[in-house]
């Protein structure tokens, strides 16, 4: 009996999945669970909708992230902090930080998780990679002066 996975089963297939089962396992394990459903042609077609949807939605979130890669390509974030002699800093520059810089300088929110940067003690320029999408980032100049 063909069938179409609700949820993601060990030795099966994942969720969506078409596979064949056997008919007493499908009746007596699979359906009382609510673990796959018969793979009627309805049910089928709802199934291809449903991935269709998701992957128009999946492909509009990368065409936005790749949009936004672009504009903070090669820009550059300044930040402003007190320090001591010898340009050391007072505390330290984070991730969080220069998600909040590019959110004042830019208007862009990124969340900082999503900001990749060693911790930053010094006066100085450095790098930092934002990570938008699975393997859609971009680079960045991280200028830290005195105030």
């Amino acid at each position: 009996m063909k069938v179409i996975l609700l949820q993601d089963i060990k030795n099966m297939g994942k969720k969506g999945d078409v596979v064949n089962a056997s008919d007493g396992h499908a009746r007596n394990y699979l359906f009382p669970r609510n673990l796959a459903q018969e793979a009627t042609q309805e049910n089928l077609h709802i199934i291809n909708q449903k991935k269709e949807n998701e992957r128009k939605k999946k492909l509009a979130e990368t065409e936005e992230a790749q949009a936004l890669a672009e504009r903070l390509k090669g820009k550059e974030v300044k930040i402003l902090v007190k320090c001591g002699e010898s340009g050391r800093l007072f505390g330290a520059i984070t991730n969080k930080d220069v998600a909040e810089s590019i959110k004042k300088q830019y208007n862009i929110d990124v969340e900082k998780k999503k900001v990749f940067i060693d911790t930053i003690k010094q006066v100085g320029v450095y790098e930092a990679e934002v990570k938008l999408y699975a393997e859609i980032s971009t680079k960045m100049k991280v200028v830290v002066s005195e105030q």
